[in-house]
């Protein structure tokens, strides 16, 4: 299939759409929250892949982690893109309040508090640690796939996901309510009984 698409094989290549675009898919949305932007990466790595096929090595494997190299850029590229348009329309006079339709499909969406604390604390790991995070854990890349889609060593990719990993347990463990102290629980538990007493 490599050489086939390689060579310009158009039903290759849809066989390979077939296979891989439901991946593709779900890593773009995990890198960015958003289904619509997760069709626009997706659509574009199929692209890039196609004005790529030259650059296909003819022996390996599947070619999900090549796809999901460049879904990976493909992200960072509209990431960059869509702050440069923030910045500009920032700086564009104010015509009030527009009302976004998103935030309510959003509120459908059962996981979409989660998914949306996890990318804030995501955020702050670097851009390296987050494609492999995004590679390994969301689209579940084993170590060598990650660093063929990534162009580095296995070795590389096993540290920079130790250090996402710790980071954002740490994030997440920070967030978390603290317990109520064993004391004022105890002084709860009193009152609870000397009002069940006086009655």
């Amino acid at each position: 299939m490599r050489i086939r698409i390689r060579d310009g094989d158009a039903e290759a290549f849809e066989q390979l759409f077939d296979e891989c675009a439901q991946s593709v898919y779900g890593h773009a949305f995990r890198l960015t929250g958003d289904w619509s932007a997760a069709e626009d990466v997706m659509s574009l790595t199929f692209l890039e892949a196609w004005r790529l096929r030259a650059r296909i090595d003819p022996e390996g494997g599947s070619l999900r982690p090549w796809l999901l190299g460049i879904a990976t850029n493909v992200a960072r590229n509209k990431r960059r893109a869509a702050r440069r348009y923030d910045a500009a329309v920032a700086r564009m006079p104010s015509r009030g309040e527009v009302p976004d339709f998103a935030d309510e499909v959003a509120e459908r969406i059962d996981d979409a508090e989660r998914l949306a604390a996890v990318r804030r604390a995501y955020r702050h790991l670097r851009r390296q640690e987050q494609d492999v995070f995004a590679l390994v854990v969301w689209s579940q890349l084993g170590y060598a796939e990650a660093a063929e889609a990534l162009g580095i060593s296995v070795g590389t990719v096993r540290s920079r996901l130790s250090r996402a990993r710790r980071k954002l347990e740490k994030a997440v463990t920070d967030r978390e309510p603290r317990a109520m102290p064993r004391q004022v629980r105890g002084d709860r538990e009193n009152a609870v009984r000397s009002a069940e007493e006086t009655h």
